[in-house]
């Protein structure tokens, strides 16, 4: 009996888990499509009702996402969609610049052949195999960044790099939003990893920049236009 009571325990924690992440993912989604707009107050009430689930898992995905800066608590008024602040994720551009500077520099010093296989077979690829779904490529970017820093053999690098891509994700998927980005993303992650593989680390640190930089001055565009947009539909809608 208490082995099965065990298991029931068990199980509804898994349950409620499972639950959290929905919520958050629904949630972010939301708010990357500018469906819940910054400023936006709502309760964990309303968003309990809306999803069908219980408090517990909303409230799990609230505290998570205002751990990645992506909403705030209310005193007594519940939670805010937290004001887009192109500032902040600047700063959190200008910290994975210097993380992947960094690693680019270290692979070059001290090469290593696996990961950057691995890479290679992603991305050193004729142009009808590459991948062409939005959501599909901005995955393989966020690997391709994540795998550099990682090879770099830097455990703390690599820890705070993955903190910096989590909270950027929101805004930096945009850049995959269009076919002619997509095409700049695999001809640079190319002389990148070229660059990488003959140890040229001005070349490699010199293109990995113009690369990170290119990429947040089109999400900074596109974010701007698609919130213009939402809150031009939000104003017709009044």
């Amino acid at each position: 009996m208490r082995t099965a009571a065990r298991s029931t325990g068990g199980e509804a924690a898994t349950d409620r888990a499972g639950l959290a992440v929905r919520v958050y993912t629904e949630l972010k989604r939301e708010i990357a499509d500018f469906k819940l707009m910054p400023g936006d107050r709502f309760t964990e009430g309303e968003v309990a009702d809306r999803m069908q689930v219980s408090r517990t898992p909303v409230r799990e995905a609230l505290y998570r996402l205002e751990s990645e800066g992506v909403l705030e608590v209310m005193f007594r008024s519940g939670w805010r969609v937290r004001p887009f602040d192109f500032e902040r994720f600047e700063d959190l551009y200008d910290l994975r610049v210097v993380l992947e500077l960094a690693a680019v520099r270290r692979l070059c010093e001290h090469p290593g052949s696996a990961p950057l296989d691995q890479l290679k077979a992603t991305w050193l690829v004729p142009a009808a195999e590459r991948m062409s779904e939005g959501r599909a490529v901005a995955a393989a970017d966020e690997a391709f960044h994540g795998a550099l820093v990682a090879a770099a053999g830097n455990a703390e690098m690599a820890r705070v790099h993955r903190d910096v891509t989590e909270r950027i994700r929101i805004i930096r998927r945009l850049d995959f939003t269009q076919g002619a980005r997509i095409d700049a993303t695999y001809s640079e992650h190319a002389k990148i990893l070229r660059a990488i593989m003959q140890r040229k680390v001005d070349a490699a640190q010199l293109m990995l920049r113009s690369h990170i930089e290119s990429s947040k001055a089109e999400v900074r565009k596109i974010t701007l236009h698609m919130l213009h947009t939402a809150r031009s539909q939000a104003t017709s809608r009044e």
